[in-house]
């Protein structure tokens, strides 16, 4: 014990060399209030001055205070905190969802009572369906960013943009503006199987 009270003076001026020395192995150290106490001895580099011996044990004040960590149980509230979360994307996705498939309905039906419109007028230009073309391809272009974005199925999109078509192609045939090849639609057909 004599040799440790010797070495000590000798030590704590030396303590700029010295990260850490530590006597009797690497047991526990207690920290009150920024004041290392233990049965080992140890040294860092911000030691300030020696307080007091007291039984053997050297009481080291250090210049900051040693910072202390707080274990929590963090399990039950990740959860709580998850579910919250995945409660609000789940919020935000339903608004974005919603207002991209109000806008692919609204434009559908501005495109059907167009067309309504064109297919109940007798007197009806060629050229009053190049209107309808135009809300068509909004349509068109609301329904494929509702299914770009996943609000819709890519199936019912296509389903949707379909039945736009056939009525557009309803109302040019009722019209006369389009007149289907059904005669040699079979015979083109027929051809094709036989080869």
């Amino acid at each position: 014990m004599a040799t440790i009270v010797q070495c000590l003076s000798s030590c704590a001026t030396l303590n700029s060399k010295f990260k850490a020395l530590c006597l009797n192995g690497a047991s526990s150290l207690s920290t009150r209030r920024g004041v290392c106490s233990s049965s080992s001895l140890s040294f860092a580099q911000s030691v300030s001055q020696c307080v007091a011996f007291s039984s053997g044990n050297m009481w080291v004040q250090k210049k900051k205070p040693v910072r202390q960590s707080i274990v929590c149980e963090a399990a039950p509230t990740k959860k709580a905190d998850s579910a919250a979360k995945r409660a609000r994307q789940a919020e935000k996705r339903r608004v974005y969802n919603k207002s991209k498939k109000s806008e692919a309905r609204t434009r559908m039906k501005k495109v059907l009572e167009a067309l309504d419109g064109l297919k109940k007028k007798a007197d009806a230009a060629p050229d009053e369906i190049v209107t309808v073309e135009k809300l068509i391809g909004e349509a068109y272009s609301a329904i494929d960013k509702a299914v770009k974005v996943r609000a819709l199925h890519k199936n019912t999109g296509a389903r949707r943009k379909s039945r736009l078509a056939r009525r557009k192609k309803a109302v040019e045939i009722h019209h006369g503006w389009y007149v289907p090849d059904t005669a040699t639609a079979p015979a083109a057909e027929a051809v094709t199987m036989a080869a």
